[in-house]
């Protein structure tokens, strides 16, 4: 019971999926609403500022090393459209081309939404030295909040969190299968990575966690979204992609009559 609904809640389009969906963006709204993000910040930065924003490995390796290996591993998976590794040959091409296309639309998405946000980065609050006020993440119609703004969502963990759209082709095949152990191992590596980008982010004062949340729910919502809408397109393809159909026991039987 525990299984199907685990797998229900992973199926794209699915009513578990949509009440899934809908509960994390009820859980995020609520974060908002009680501003802890301002509880978590006020435990990390000082009047001056926060003290780790320009820690090397924060900085150097945990942000400008990991987007640089983040923008790798995408162009190696738009070359695994026309020459896939081993690894992704269980997928076909189309599969592989949903893939890497929503992959790097839902970085975009999140990235144009940032450059039109007003919020500003929590190293450019007042209570850290800044001066930009609080206000609502959602809230277009303030022109400003006293501070540069282009901040919300959090661009740097889509680096990690835009991948999910590479685990939706697995995740609709059947349960404990290799594709689906496969699309479970990517969910697993996406998330942790995107959480721990989060983390170096709001130790640097640039993200609060619900930047880093908002932007997992962007991807997931979007990229489930993508998958649903063409999934059955998919899986024609897929279905195209075997290059003989499967010979059934009915018609071994029917063929041994016949050479008899």
């Amino acid at each position: 019971m525990r299984v199907d609904l685990l797998r229900a809640s992973l199926r794209a389009g699915s009513f578990e999926w949509w009440l899934l969906t809908g509960s994390a963006l009820y859980l995020l709204v609520l974060w908002d609403f009680f501003r802890l993000d301002a509880v978590v910040m006020s435990l990390i930065g000082t009047r001056d500022g926060f003290p780790l924003r320009h820690s090397y490995w924060l900085e150097q390796i945990g942000h400008s090393g990991a987007r640089n290996l983040a923008l790798l591993l995408l162009i190696l998976l738009w070359i695994a459209v026309v020459r896939a590794p081993r690894w992704l040959e269980t997928f076909n091409r189309q599969e592989r081309l949903f893939m890497v296309v929503t992959t790097t639309l839902c970085a975009l998405v999140v990235g144009t939404i940032k450059q039109f946000s007003v919020v500003s980065c929590p190293w450019d609050q007042a209570a850290f030295g800044g001066s930009a006020h609080w206000i609502p993440h959602w809230a277009w119609w303030i022109t400003t909040d006293g501070g540069p703004g282009r901040c919300f969502p959090g661009g740097h963990v889509s680096s990690a969190f835009a991948f999910m759209a590479a685990a939706w082709p697995g995740l609709a095949s059947g349960i404990e299968t290799h594709r689906w152990r496969y699309a479970i191992r990517i969910l697993t590596v996406v998330g942790g990575a995107g959480v721990a980008l989060g983390v170096v982010q709001t130790l640097r004062g640039a993200h609060p966690p619900s930047h880093t949340l908002w932007t997992a729910w962007l991807c997931w919502f979007l990229s489930g979204l993508l998958y649903a809408i063409f999934a059955k397109r998919i899986t024609v393809a897929t279905k195209e992609h075997e290059p003989f159909p499967a010979i059934t026991s009915s018609d071994r039987d029917g063929r041994d009559g016949r050479d008899g």
